[in-house]
């Protein structure tokens, strides 16, 4: 087991399989797919990010570099959480950028949504963790993979 520390966005603790991307998470593209048709798996739509394209992000420990793509970036992060289709957690390797982290934070305050974002856990986390790992996160910020 490795241990990281990063900074708390949205506090919260988890337990759940990492998917992983290396790539930018284009927030809208992953998302409007299965928000607009229904899909109970929440799959990832966006077709330029081969890392998790078709693949269910529902409860999962989204372990990115950073989010990228356009200022619904937030709104998107908001909608999911209202209506329960989140992932168990964000966490990123870069610091998370103002639009997605008023999203979260948004969902946070506003949803019954329970989704730990953490930050700034540096290049080394994303080298280290692999899709289907299992990963903790705790209330300070650490996150455990193993």
């Amino acid at each position: 087991m490795k241990t990281f520390k990063g900074r708390v966005v949205v506090p919260g603790t988890c337990t759940a399989e990492a998917l992983v991307s290396k790539g930018g998470f284009n927030t809208l593209a992953s998302y409007q797919m299965a928000m607009m048709f229904g899909d109970k798996q929440v799959k990832c739509g966006d077709q330029n990010n081969p890392d998790l394209y078709k693949k269910p992000m529902i409860g999962k420990a989204l372990c990115l570099p950073m989010t990228i793509g356009s200022t619904t970036g937030g709104m998107v992060l908001f909608t999911v959480c209202s209506y329960g289709k989140q992932p168990a957690c964000m966490l990123f390797s870069k610091p998370i950028d103002s639009l997605a982290a008023s999203g979260a934070i948004l969902g946070d305050v506003w949803t019954d949504a329970e989704m730990p974002v953490v930050d700034s856990l540096g290049d080394e986390f994303l080298e280290y963790v692999k899709t289907g790992d299992t990963i903790s996160v705790k209330p300070d910020g650490v996150v455990e993979v193993g």
